[in-house]
């Protein structure tokens, strides 16, 4: 994931950071990963769809068809083998095409996933760490298509979900426009504001609790 974004993109959400906490005393930390599981299972789903299709393919021929074009599949051998090529077909797309992935991993524990990671983000990030609990963890999962905004209870306090929601949304359509970047930018502008004008506001002995750049899973 590190390498998708230049030192340039980083300096700039890691300056939308520094500008939004100037107006408040919430932390703001993003955090992005390449995604958030090996999802080996989507492999597995695939060759067993494969088979499947494979296995009724076989019978609607055997049953149907007449010709002698495809007589090496009433064979003992010929089944075995378009089977196997059918799996392997079914396990390389689970493993290689992301659209095929996620639709075999399905939407329920892609979410379920993602949600598992950004909190444990949020620990290992000690976004809680604050003097006033009013740390945000702003967590995208690409491969997922996952955006997860997390506050600390001094922010979920005075901030309902639904706003949450909206600048999860803002960012997700700046990805899908191709502006990753402007759309991360936009979004942390977003939660500077929302905060402000929930009251969270900057101590004349505000400091800066947590650092301003984006954070990386170690393998991302």
């Amino acid at each position: 994931m590190r390498d998708r974004l230049s030192d340039a993109d980083l300096q700039r959400i890691r300056e939308a950071v520094t500008e939004a906490e100037a107006r408040t005393s919430g932390e703001i930390v993003p955090y992005f990963v390449a995604q958030s599981d090996s999802y080996e299972v989507a492999i597995w789903k695939g060759v067993g769809a494969a088979v499947a299709v494979a296995l009724l393919i076989a019978v609607l021929i055997f049953n149907f068809y007449g010709g002698w074009g495809l007589g090496w599949l009433h064979t003992g051998w010929g089944t075995v083998l378009f089977i196997l090529l059918a799996g392997t077909a079914g396990g390389l797309i689970g493993a290689f095409v992301p659209p095929a992935r996620r639709a075999l991993i399905g939407p329920r524990t892609l979410t379920r996933t993602v949600h598992r990671n950004a909190m444990k983000a949020f620990v290992d990030e000690e976004v809680f760490n604050t003097r006033d609990r009013t740390g945000i963890l702003l967590f995208i999962s690409t491969f997922e298509h996952r955006i997860e905004v997390l506050g600390d209870v001094g922010i979920n306090e005075k901030v309902s979900s639904d706003e949450w929601a909206d600048i999860v949304e803002h960012i997700r359509d700046g990805i899908k426009q191709g502006r990753f970047v402007d759309g991360v930018i936009d979004g942390i502008r977003m939660c500077g504001h929302l905060l402000e004008k929930s009251g969270v506001e900057i101590r004349g002995d505000d400091k800066n609790e947590l650092p301003d750049a984006v954070r990386f899973r170690k393998n991302d």
